[in-house]
């Protein structure tokens, strides 16, 4: 998405932009269906406090992660759990309460390990290479160790899965998709449970990060 780019491109005007186009607002019912651009909004909130700190978008940053950490869990969507994790680690660093941080940087890592989540951490950057020193090497090492060394499929993509695999990284929707593959969309729904199902995710953006993992994107 591009608003993520924005962020970490330190565009933060054209951050805030996308913002008010999509109307999103840390009011907002958390909703799976919205749950990806809300929690862009709560990266572009953190990064408009760490450019003015006079503004309270942390606040607003920790009270939107909070209420989507609560709907992810409950939906058992780990993958969007362990980004969110992050994010308020990172929220909570960018107020200088690196206690609070590590509490939460702690309960991502212990997530992350048996799942093999890791670009969510490297993704990051600097902010996040810093919070990992002071959680502990030992914690360092593992990123760096399966960042290296990705656990290998069991049963690999077929080509029309790898396909399908490369436009679930757009923006496309599902029907978009079908039609830009010429095919029905059940059989673009057929391709996708298969794919979710041999990379061991529950959802779209979690595909992409094992697939990114994986190198096969």
């Amino acid at each position: 998405m591009k608003a993520r780019i924005w962020v970490a491109q330190g565009k933060l005007t054209k951050a805030l932009e996308w913002v008010r186009e999509q109307q999103l607002s840390v009011e907002d019912a958390p909703s799976y269906l919205r749950e990806f651009e809300h929690v862009t909004l709560a990266r572009v909130l953190i990064a408009r406090y760490k450019s003015d700190r006079g503004t309270g978008s942390i606040h607003e940053a920790i009270g939107l992660l909070e209420r989507l950490l609560q709907a992810a869990e409950e939906g058992g969507r780990m993958g969007i759990v362990i980004e969110i994790l992050a994010l308020l680690a990172l929220a909570h660093a960018a107020q200088r309460d690196i206690p609070l941080a590590l509490v939460s940087l702690e309960r991502a890592l212990a997530l992350a390990e048996p799942e093999g989540y890791v670009r969510i951490f490297l993704d990051e950057g600097e902010p996040m290479a810093e919070l990992l020193k002071r959680a502990g090497k030992n914690k360092s090492s593992f990123l760096e160790k399966q960042a290296i060394s990705p656990q290998p499929l069991i049963e690999p993509l077929s080509e029309n899965e790898l396909e399908v695999l490369r436009l679930l990284r757009t923006e496309l929707s599902g029907p978009e998709i079908a039609r830009q593959r010429m095919i029905s969309l059940s059989t673009i729904r057929t391709h996708t449970q298969h794919i979710y199902a041999k990379l061991g995710v529950n959802n779209r953006r979690a595909a992409v990060r094992r697939a990114e993992e994986l190198g096969l994107l």
